[in-house]
């Protein structure tokens, strides 16, 4: 028997029929493996990057996190923005619940930047559920110029 647990995504939900017959059922088991991998993705906040000519512009959805549960931290150019919501589990009787699509647990992203940027002028702001984050690009380290006198 197979083990799933350590099957690459791209091969779960395929069927292990090699013949016609099993080409039949091979979208019966996709719904199941793209679950998986929309799950993944919601994990993730939703990220937009703009280079721009002394800066990245760094937009995140994170909506229904606390400020306090997000952190952002830069690494050797590696951007990580990570939060943290938890469930509310507040029963109240008389209540049933009809559908929970909300998802909760820990939501991180790594973004690789092409340029190092000047940490000590990042500035970050929240609002709305979104964050922004304007990351200034460091000064290319230029050639100086030394005159040299003849005496």
């Amino acid at each position: 028997m197979r083990d799933i647990t350590k099957t690459p995504k791209r091969e779960l939900g395929r069927t292990f029929f090699d013949d016609d017959f099993g080409n039949i059922f091979e979208g019966f088991f996709r719904p199941m493996a793209s679950s998986l991998e929309d799950f993944e993705k919601e994990m993730r906040p939703a990220t937009d990057i703009v280079e721009r000519e002394n800066d990245y512009l760094v937009t995140a959805d994170l909506p229904g996190i606390k400020k306090e549960n997000i952190q952002v931290t830069l690494d050797n150019g590696i951007l990580t923005i990570s939060a943290e919501t938890k469930e509310e589990k507040e029963e109240k009787k008389g209540e049933n619940v009809v559908r929970k699509e909300r998802r909760f647990g820990k939501y991180i992203r790594n973004v690789s930047l092409n340029h190092q940027v000047d940490e000590n002028k990042v500035e970050a702001t929240y609002h709305d559920g979104v964050l922004e984050l304007v990351l200034p690009k460091l000064e290319e380290v230029k050639p100086k110029k030394i005159a040299v006198d003849v005496h």
